[in-house]
């Protein structure tokens, strides 16, 4: 016995879809064997009387009475990552298909606990996150959760953190409202704004944020999940991203400053001591002129750059390279995080504010050091504090940064007006209470006996 669907029927949509002739085409109850393409009215559905084949039918049934037709879904909540939507919907599909009395548990086809296995295995949390969604409330989530916790159990307090809330969203919306199809101002049915959209904004956040370990970072994963909840830890440097919209001027750059270095001859024995210490017994002082340098400025919070400190700076260093930077929380790289404020003599007439956190430091000083190749000195105006994308404290990411400081030598300082007087400095100038990078120095001095 054959089996038939009729998508032709499916009426009761608010929000100016035409209905029309649809394309019927055989699948299967394998993932991936169904869909429902709502633009070109093609519809692939298995056809068997089993009760699994009439649950598929049924899900993709439900696509056509309340899915979205346009692309306006996804013009409207740019903010919100597609895949993230795309598994919001299943959710909010099948939810509607357990309150009118379908069952769900159904929904399955046994490659749920390998697949779950391989995302775990993958470290891809963020398809983790993606995926629960999708299987929610079905059969797939009973296979697919044991599969996360085979390859990753450290994931299941997250997980199940992310489940209990977005079940809690849709708890809390009537039936009526789930299926609503009635157009919103921003051109969207309203049941996928407040429903599919809501969650998988959580979703997003929790992907942005890293799997919580430990009590403490449970508790402020679950409070990020929250309606203005502040962002929970990444672990992880945003991107940098560049402004390139910065005005600027040409200013007059003056003769450079003067830097000595040990030298095997000169008029003047600037350091006698390396007779004994040095092998090539380098104890002259031999005059070099610096343009240049580059200097990278950590403008986050209350940092405020005087364009007197700038133009002292300048005048040391005229061909210096002059970078600020600082990152909004949780920015998807929309935002610009980076901009230089001056390079050789090309000064910016204003500078950026700053985005209230850090997280660039490490890829601001690799930019500065491949920037520099070595030619010049790097300085960094810091407080020694480094947080990650979402302005989080990270130990890893401060160790990072504190091995970038060692191995290339770079120089820091709290204020600007100290930059240019470290340029002409020879040895690097690192005070040991540079927050929590100054730290990971010490400790990184202690072991190697340096």
């Amino acid at each position: 016995m054959i089996a038939e669907a009729f998508p032709e029927l499916v009426t009761g949509r608010e929000d100016g879809y035409v209905q029309g002739p649809w394309e019927v085409r055989r699948g299967s109850t394998s993932r991936g064997g169904a869909s429902c393409n709502l633009t070109d009215r093609v519809l692939e559905v298995p056809l068997g009387p089993d009760a699994t084949s009439r649950i598929v039918r049924a899900h993709e049934l439900m696509h056509v009475r309340v899915s979205p037709f346009t692309g306006a879904w996804s013009l409207a909540h740019g903010d919100v990552s597609p895949r993230a939507l795309e598994c919001g919907e299943e959710f909010r599909i099948n939810t509607l298909l357990g309150r009118v009395g379908f069952e769900t548990i159904l929904l399955r086809d046994g490659s749920e606990k390998s697949g779950g296995r391989r995302v775990a295995e993958a470290g891809d949390w963020s398809e983790a996150l993606c995926f629960l969604l999708a299987v929610l409330g079905t059969g797939s989530e009973r296979d697919y959760l044991p599969g996360i916790r085979s390859a990753q159990p450290s994931w299941m307090p997250g997980l199940r953190a992310v489940r209990k809330r977005v079940l809690r969203v849709f708890a809390d919306l009537a039936t009526n409202d789930l299926a609503d199809t009635v157009v919103n101002e921003q051109g969207v049915a309203r049941g996928y704004a407040v429903a599919t959209v809501a969650v998988a904004r959580i979703v997003d956040l929790a992907a942005q944020a890293q799997a919580p370990v430990g009590t403490e970072a449970l508790r402020q994963f679950r409070r990020s999940l929250e309606p203005g909840g502040r962002r929970a830890a990444s672990g992880r440097f945003a991107p940098l991203v560049f402004d390139d919209s910065l005005a600027s001027e040409h200013r007059v750059r003056g003769s450079g400053i003067r830097r000595h270095r040990p030298a095997v001859s000169g008029t003047v024995l600037r350091y006698p001591g390396r007779l004994l210490t040095d092998e090539q017994r380098r104890a002259f002082g031999a005059k070099r002129t610096a343009h240049g340098g580059i200097v990278v400025i950590d403008q986050s919070g209350s940092m405020d750059i005087s364009s007197g400190d700038l133009e002292e700076l300048l005048r040391r260093a005229p061909n210096a390279v002059v970078v600020g930077y600082s990152h909004q929380p949780g920015d998807h790289g929309e935002i610009p995080n980076a901009w230089v404020l001056a390079e050789r003599g090309v000064v910016a007439t204003s500078s950026p504010a700053g985005n209230v956190g850090n997280g660039v430091d490490g890829p601001i000083l690799r930019w500065a050091i491949t920037r520099s190749r070595g030619t010049g000195p790097i300085v960094w105006v810091t407080d020694g504090q480094v947080t990650d994308s979402n302005d989080h404290p990270s130990d890893a990411l401060s160790e990072e940064c504190a091995t970038l400081v060692q191995k290339h030598r770079i120089s820091m300082v709290r204020e600007l007006s100290q930059a240019g007087r470290v340029l002409g400095c020879y040895k690097p100038f690192v005070p040991s209470d540079f927050g929590r990078v100054g730290r990971k120095l010490l400790e990184m001095r202690a072991l190697t006996g340096t």
